[in-house]
């Protein structure tokens, strides 16, 4: 029987059940695969009687196969070689069915034949994955696809060095950052590195410039035969071009003969600042004169007397300084805070010489750890030492910002609310005397309102020689919140209750000052109508 029978045996079976569209396709394919809809295209993918096979698939799908066979890519891994193709890519679940799909963040890119490292392992997977990526032209017209990328640097990357230098990126760099290039060393090139050399910037001999439009760093092609490749002779020609018959890479300053000698070889290398230093200011008899050289005040005096001993050997100045010179140290930070005095704050940014040099020599020992060891106590003797203890300015303030003041203001017997919460210190502390220099006052304030508010009332509701703001106003918003008139010897009725406050209560003109008149005595009918 060939296929065109079996086809057409299949199709009478299914109209003799009369349900033949349920029982040939089980349901609409996938928008990717709608193309292949129809009774006459099932065998581009099924074998007849049998499901969909694997062959069918890759005999479509070319480029998959091209890897498939060169046992390359996810699809020839151990996570995916001799499965159907249909245990992942099913389809007949309609047309919105995405077929192609998995769990991105489980992913285990390893299985692509690409490990995923460094800077790469931070990126989306949209980030690499993109048409502009695509080598090949077949995949790149794919809507959406994971195939057609290329291992190599410069397919995603651009090439910085324009040819100039290897394809092979990870000769020098890695998948972490590009720079520094931590994998390149200069001994592999043709210009080794001695002396001075070592310590100069790349960039010093590897200059940026524009090339083809971007910026281009020169790593190839640099001319170095000879000194003077590079530097300016500065005897002009009169010694010849051979430079290293008198100087060397270590210091071009030093010319071969006593200098030239090998320091090293007594015992005491000389480096940075020994190194300029002329013989004679040692060697004071003869070169060849045993020095005491163990210990650093053996030629250097000990400039801070004495601080820095240790089972009466004072201790070497290299604690502290290099011989990159005195004025340089290598005290660090850390070292200051495992001391008796961790720097924090403001103490960060405050110069060694403010603390340890207050006078002609420097002092390091028993300089003291208290604020007012430092700080002069500008609030003594205004506020009471059981507020601050010790002159304690931490009890109020903090190293790093000297106005940022944290108090609690209730164990002065008077908490702040309401708007006084919000008010700086210096508002009820700090007056201008009569000369306008500023003052403070602590102790003996009153809490009474009239002490630091001007009675608008002149005294019309003192109770004892005192007015109680709060008995009328809102601390909060200073409106009259908690007044009842009809508390008072005129209680409020019937019209009364609608006659606006000035019209009882007008202003009175009592020597200089002019305010509300509210304690009415007298409150008969007559006295107002």
């Amino acid at each position: 029987m060939n296929k065109l029978t079996a086809i057409r045996v299949l199709i009478l079976l299914c109209l003799v059940t009369g349900s033949a569209g349920a029982q040939i396709s089980p349901g609409p394919l996938a928008a990717v695969h709608s193309s292949l809809e129809g009774l006459s295209n099932c065998t581009k993918c099924h074998e007849l009687g049998d499901k969909v096979t694997n062959a069918k698939c890759l005999a479509c799908h070319t480029e998959l196969k091209a890897r498939v066979d060169q046992n390359k890519g996810y699809h020839s891994s151990s996570e995916v070689r001799g499965k159907s193709c249909a245990t992942c890519h099913n389809d007949h679940h309609g047309t919105s069915f995405q077929i192609l799909r998995f769990n991105k963040q489980g992913f285990n890119h390893l299985l692509t034949g690409f490990q995923l490292t460094g800077a790469h392992a931070l990126k989306a997977c949209p980030d690499c994955h993109k048409p502009e990526f695509i080598t090949n032209a077949a995949v790149k017209k794919k809507k959406f696809t994971y195939l057609g990328l290329n291992t190599t640097c410069l397919s995603c990357h651009a090439d910085y060095h324009q040819k100039s230098l290897s394809p092979n990126c990870n000769n020098c760099h890695n998948n972490d950052n590009f720079k520094p290039a931590t994998g390149f060393q200069h001994t592999s090139a043709k210009f080794q590195l001695h002396g001075m050399h070592e310590q100069l910037l790349c960039i010093k001999c590897h200059p940026v410039t524009d090339k083809n439009g971007v910026k281009f760093q020169q790593f190839t092609g640099l001319k170095f035969a000879s000194c003077n490749s590079c530097h300016t002779d500065p005897h002009q020609g009169k010694f010849g071009t051979d430079c290293k018959s008198c100087h060397s890479e270590e210091s071009f300053m030093k010319v071969k003969g006593i200098d030239n000698f090998d320091h090293a070889r007594t015992g005491f290398p000389l480096e940075n600042k020994h190194r300029g230093v002329i013989c004679s200011s040692c060697h004071k008899i003869n070169l060849t004169d045993p020095l005491k050289h163990d210990h650093c005040t053996d030629c250097h005096k000990d400039y801070h007397l004495g601080q820095f001993t240790r089972d009466g050997q004072v201790q070497d100045c290299n604690g502290c300084h290099t011989t990159l010179g005195f004025t340089s140290f290598s005290y660090t930070i850390d070292q200051h805070n495992a001391a008796k005095f961790p720097l924090e704050g403001s103490h960060l940014a405050t110069p060694c010489i403010a603390c340890h040099k207050k006078q002609e020599k420097w002092s390091f020992r028993s300089i003291g750890i208290k604020c007012i060891d430092c700080h002069q106590d500008i609030h003594a003797p205004n506020i009471s030492p059981k507020y601050y203890p010790e002159s304690s300015c931490t009890t109020c303030h903090n190293t790093s910002a000297w106005n940022e003041i944290k108090y609690d203001h209730a164990v002065t017997g008077w908490a702040l609310t309401g708007p006084h919460a919000t008010k700086s210190c210096r508002t009820c502390h700090f007056i201008k005397d009569k000369e306008g220099q500023e003052a403070q006052r602590f102790s003996g304030m009153s809490p009474v309102c009239a002490s630091c508010h001007t009675d608008k009332h002149f005294g019309q509701f003192d109770v004892n020689g005192a007015t109680d703001c709060l008995r009328c106003h809102d601390p909060n918003y200073w409106a009259i919140a908690n007044f009842d008139h009809n508390k008072t010897a005129f209680k409020l009725d019937g019209k009364h209750q609608n006659v606006p406050c000035l019209k009882c209560h007008k202003n009175v003109t009592v020597g200089q000052n002019t305010y509300v008149f509210y304690k009415i005595k007298d409150t008969r009918c007559e006295s107002c109508h």
